[in-house]
């Protein structure tokens, strides 16, 4: 396997004007590169270990949906071809090539939207508690694992990187958004969603859940930012081996999570080394979920 990219730098003056947990953000202008590193984030904490290819994975996933779904909301994304990158990032296809994406640049919105078509994850955690998931009242007698009757919208807060993300109630994302804005977004996420979920089904994959965020244009007009329903921001599970009842196989990082559950860590900084059989499966898992969503491979 190639080594993962780590971290970004195009040299001189131009060094991230902002890091994620993944992605490292230049920005120019009313423009912004976004570069998708292979770093790799488990509880909200940034593993030492990086997976190769990952943030190609991510990129060309994105860039698919964002082009298939623009029907639905307009979208940030200018390009992610090599050629279109501005320099010094075209001359540096090593460090950018394949994991880039030039977009308009926006105001983020300060909540992120997850819609559930399945309980698993944390709303699994909260339904076994309280019988409902973010405030929303589901049936009684739901398995780990089950498709929900209708598609649920459960926003959070935006943690910084370290912190953990709060599940909010709509009520309380429309205090923070305002009525009108929380309504569309809540309507374009559920949209969004469904539209990529009958897609999946096609290519043999469920996406039991998926997390999306938002800007705001000049124009004060809703703009879909960030990812677009990849490994790193939805669980993936393959449609043959689905078995409610439990926690399903996954092509998405839930392989390390469930790896770094298994051994002794109590979820803070620093993170452990991962095996070089689980960063191995893991990069495998990222490749087979960017052949199944979008038909191409990485080369």
């Amino acid at each position: 396997m190639p080594a993962p990219v780590i971290t970004s730098t195009a040299g001189g003056a131009f060094t991230p004007s902002q890091q994620g947990k993944v992605r490292d953000i230049y920005a120019l202008g009313d423009r912004l590169l976004l570069c998708a590193t292979d770093r790799l984030s488990a509880f909200d904490v940034i593993l030492p270990d990086g997976i190769p290819g990952k943030g190609e994975v991510l990129t060309r996933i994105s860039a698919f949906w964002f082009q298939k779904l623009a029907h639905v909301v307009p979208h940030h994304l200018i390009s992610i071809a090599q050629e279109d990158l501005p320099e010094p990032f075209r001359s540096r296809p090593d460090i950018f090539g394949g994991r880039s994406m030039l977009v308009r640049a926006s105001r983020p919105l300060p909540v992120e939207c997850i819609v559930r078509g399945y309980l698993s994850g944390s709303g699994w955690s909260e339904y076994k508690r309280t019988g409902s998931v973010c405030g929303i009242t589901l049936p009684a007698g739901l398995r780990e694992s089950d498709e929900l009757p209708e598609p649920i919208f459960t926003p959070t807060t935006k943690a910084a990187i370290g912190e953990h993300d709060e599940n909010i109630t709509f009520e309380q994302m429309s205090a923070i958004l305002g009525a009108d804005r929380a309504r569309e977004v809540r309507d374009v996420s559920i949209r969004l969603y469904t539209e990529g979920v009958a897609h999946a089904r096609t290519r043999g994959i469920i996406i039991a859940d998926t997390k999306f965020e938002f800007g705001v244009d000049e124009r004060g007009g809703l703009v879909w930012i960030d990812e677009a329903m990849t490994p790193d921001s939805s669980r993936f599970w393959p449609m043959a081996a689905y078995a409610p009842g439990g926690a399903q196989p996954s092509f998405d990082k839930q392989f390390v999570r469930d790896y770094l559950t298994a051994i002794t860590w109590d979820k803070r900084p620093p993170a452990p080394s991962l095996p070089a059989d689980v960063i191995a499966t893991t990069a495998q898992k990222y490749g087979e979920a960017l052949t199944l969503i979008t038909g191409s491979s990485l080369q």
